[in-house]
């Protein structure tokens, strides 16, 4: 890669979410930075021209030998998971299997280069196809040695180049190699492409980079002045000297209150007066708890599993062999802790080819959630038997998305140990544990005692949402979506009665759990369980501290 400014040509603009002054995308590593885009694209090269075929294979054997010899500089200067992303990539090199399929190429008068990436691109088709995540993961490294290689061999290897003050990365994707080869202090990335559980990504959020990723293509140039937001997935381009005053000092603040909430979020969560209360997180990938120290937390509140089905369509959803793979990763991750998983929770702003409705009109008050587990039983027998074999292996519970009524928690029972009679006749290990159920509509809400539920979370956004009569997924009505409205409070006061007096226990989960201007008007309400984002940890920590209020 080289750094070069450049203009994306109108045809490239498209894709990226605008929202009002700022584009979104998908956090992937939490901070703020406010700075120049430095855009980067892949070089470009020169095809080589095939010479003899002995000239050739001395050329790979170089080329292999310069990468190698780079790769083992950088794992001296690494440490941790950093060092095992590029010594895999290291051993991969020295593999004899690759280079010789590659000399095979050779000897047939394939150009080296050439030759090389045929033998890459099959192995990085065999791993991205792969059912384990490890494997599925590694194959971006593989992706990093390829192209690592084939830049010495096409001339395109460039000096390590370092980054502007404050500067803020623009690219594609980003290879291990790359992200290690850069200092990020006070530096932040933005990927058109990528992923919040990639290599990249947990390197970013060990090291404390801030990371936005799927942004989509951008009519951005080089140089403009942006804040980066890894903690909303967003990008904010300063268009006026007055806009970058004030994005430059909210990324300021954001690095002060870091800092503070950072030291926080070890303390245990106390009211002013003595009273605990339970802090757990969210997660979507096992991958996001790289670097994140389960001490801060109780568990986990919430384990999104929609990010196992990304881009999957009904014909290639993920097998109980997979799934099953995740859950255990993140009971691995929690120890004795608990881990509350919730159900396939499609639908609404998280459409799944051939499995939800398509062009629905009113997605949020369609088939959503369990409406759709039922309706596609198949789908969640699956699910539910890698749940029950997964819970065997720690304290799982598990969580029912979008309940209106009590017969949908009736039948989700009855399906439950339907599954579980199954597994017993082919004496395949497992454990029923708790089912609970997300209270995000107003008719669970107002009538919580009719439900047989071993457990409540409340969904904040949606519960909010469907209270306010306002779209969370429309920009104009932001003033609307807002969880600390008189009566989204009043219900959620109701919904912590209600629980109370049937000795249910309850949390909430939605965004409102993590905001720390928020955390007094929850507690206020009796909640005294508060599932957020590992970041936000700190922050709420501190208002816990702060709070006067006692017992309710």
């Amino acid at each position: 890669m080289s750094l070069a400014a450049r203009t994306l040509p109108p045809s490239e603009i498209r894709g990226a979410e605008y929202r009002g002054a700022e584009y979104r995308g998908r956090a992937a590593s939490p901070g703020k930075v406010f700075g120049p885009l430095v855009i980067v694209r892949t070089a470009e090269t020169r095809a080589r021209t095939a010479g003899p075929p002995a000239a050739e294979r001395v050329a790979l054997e170089r080329a292999v030998a310069l990468a190698s010899a780079d790769l083992a500089a950088l794992v001296a200067a690494a440490d941790g998971d950093a060092a095992d992303i590029l010594e895999f990539q290291l051993a991969l090199a020295g593999d004899t299997a690759l280079t010789e399929a590659a000399f095979a190429a050779i000897a047939d008068g394939v150009a080296a280069d050439v030759a090389w990436a045929a033998a890459l691109d099959a192995m990085i088709a065999d791993y991205a196809q792969a059912d384990d995540a490890y494997f599925r993961a590694r194959a971006a490294d593989l992706t990093d040695l390829r192209d690592r290689v084939t830049a010495v061999l096409t001339g395109a290897a460039a000096a390590r180049s370092s980054l502007p003050e404050n500067a803020i990365l623009l690219a594609d994707d980003l290879t291990p190699s790359r992200f290690l080869a850069l200092d990020w202090i006070g530096r932040g990335i933005a990927l058109m492409a990528g992923s919040p559980a990639s290599h990249v990504a947990m390197l970013a959020r060990a090291r404390g980079v801030p990371m936005v990723v799927r942004l989509g293509p951008l009519p951005l140039s080089d140089g403009d002045r942006l804040l980066l937001d890894g903690e909303a997935g967003r990008l904010v381009p300063a268009i006026t000297a007055e806009e970058a005053r004030r994005l430059a000092a909210e990324a300021e603040d954001a690095a002060e209150a870091l800092a503070i909430n950072s030291a926080a979020a070890t303390r245990p969560a106390v009211t002013a007066d003595g009273d605990p209360v339970q802090i757990l997180i969210n997660v979507a990938d096992p991958a996001e708890l790289d670097g994140v120290d389960p001490a801060i937390c109780e568990g986990v509140g919430l384990a999104r599993t929609e990010l196992i089905f990304d881009g999957a369509s009904l014909r290639t959803l993920p097998d109980e062999a997979r799934q099953l793979y995740a859950y255990r990763a993140l009971l691995d991750w929690a120890g004795d802790r608990p881990v509350t998983i919730r159900t396939l929770d499609a639908g609404g702003d998280k459409p799944l080819p051939g499995y939800t409705v398509a062009n629905e009109t009113n997605s949020f008050l369609g088939l959503r959630g369990v409406r759709l587990s039922l309706r596609h039983r198949d789908v969640f027998r699956v699910q539910l038997r890698a749940l029950l074999q997964a819970a065997v292996n720690g304290d799982l519970r598990i969580l029912i998305p979008m309940v209106s009524v009590p017969a949908e928690m009736a039948e989700v029972r009855a399906l439950v140990n339907d599954v579980a009679r199954d597994l017993q006749a082919a004496g395949i290990p497992h454990r029923v544990p708790p089912v609970g159920m997300m209270v995000e509509v107003p008719a669970a809400a107002l009538m919580l005692e009719r439900f047989d539920t071993d457990f409540v979370s409340i969904g904040s956004n949606d519960l909010t949402q469907y209270v306010m009569a306002a779209s969370r997924d429309c920009a104009e009505l932001d003033a609307l979506s807002d969880a600390g409205n008189p009566a989204v409070l009043a219900l959620i006061k109701s919904v912590v009665t209600q629980a109370a007096a049937c000795d249910i226990p309850v949390s909430l989960c939605g965004d409102a759990g993590g905001d720390p201007a928020l955390t007094a008007k929850l507690l206020d309400t009796g909640l005294r369980s508060l599932s957020m984002a590992p970041v936000a940890i700190g922050g709420v920590k501190a208002a816990v501290a702060a709070y006067p209020g006692g017992k309710p």
